[in-house]
């Protein structure tokens, strides 16, 4: 039996955890596609026993959710179906790595209780997956804990993400092109969200459902000027004012939850965040 198993380990989550997981001298098998398809069974059989699975494996990035929507039910819904079974069989925990499922919120900061809306395909699949994890928390008896991760950024991650998109057009040293300055969101650094998941193995048996988010939300327009002040640049910027589908205006994570159940708070505003970001990148 190991400790952990992380799946998702070749991800831009993942392959950290797994380092701060090995530096706490927890003994953790990583798992990448190299181990196989996570949407199906035979993947699951194979693996060992383990006190503790860490579920990050599935599709991220909304626009693709849009036109793959089978491949993104496929890893986000039946993955974790199956990473519940191999939950149930080995007597595990899971830990699950959701995502912002409330669509436009009603008020702010955004508590767990708020109404779920999911607002892309994506979304849609994390709470399909969610209502997998609280239905076997309630009648299988797994221990389940859920962080609804808000908007992570880190180094590592996807260009295609805003955050390194305008960091990428910091660094040519060229105008800065967007489609709306407007949208706010809950930036959370990639070394806080770390900190969660492992708080997340002391939480106590049940169904737990945490906003992991730092609690202040940037618009675009902020995150430039942020980028703009690290980098000692003053480059124009242009928006198309094009307004994204079903664009949520602002975003903002209740995190008392994770104050009590976790004992966690995010230690990197967004600026330091961000000098951080660059310094390593």
């Amino acid at each position: 039996m190991v400790d952990a198993i992380v799946t998702g380990a070749g991800g831009f989550l993942g392959r950290r955890l797994v380092e701060r997981l090995e530096q706490a001298r927890i003994d953790v098998l990583a798992l990448d596609r190299t181990h196989g398809d996570i949407s199906e069974e035979g993947t699951w059989q194979e693996l060992p026993p383990a006190r503790t699975l860490f579920h990050l494996a599935g599709r991220t990035f909304v626009p693709d959710s849009w036109t793959q929507g089978p491949s993104f039910t496929a890893a986000n819904v039946l993955g974790t179906q199956h990473a519940l079974n191999w939950c149930k069989r080995n007597k595990a925990k899971l830990i699950f790595s959701s995502a912002y499922v409330y669509g436009v919120p009603e008020r702010l900061p955004i508590h767990e209780t708020a109404p779920v809306r999911p607002s892309n395909p994506y979304a849609l699949s994390k709470h399909l997956a969610e209502q997998l994890c609280e239905f076997a928390a309630t009648h299988e008896q797994i221990p389940v804990v859920v962080l609804r991760l808000f908007n992570i950024y880190g180094v590592g991650q996807r260009p295609e993400f805003l955050i390194p998109t305008l960091l990428n057009q910091v660094r040519t040293k060229q105008e800065i092109q967007v489609m709306d300055l407007s949208p706010r969101r809950d930036y959370v650094f990639v070394d806080d969200v770390l900190s969660a998941f492992a708080k997340a193995m002391n939480v106590s048996e049940g169904y737990h459902c945490i906003n992991i988010g730092s609690g202040m939300s940037y618009s675009v327009q902020e995150i430039i000027d942020i980028l703009q002040e690290a980098a000692g640049t003053d480059l124009p910027v242009v928006s198309s004012c094009a307004v994204r589908r079903n664009e949520i205006p602002d975003v903002r994570a209740d995190i008392t939850r994770a104050r009590a159940v976790l004992g966690w708070r995010p230690e990197w505003d967004l600026p330091a965040g961000i000098r951080e970001l660059m310094k390593e990148s």
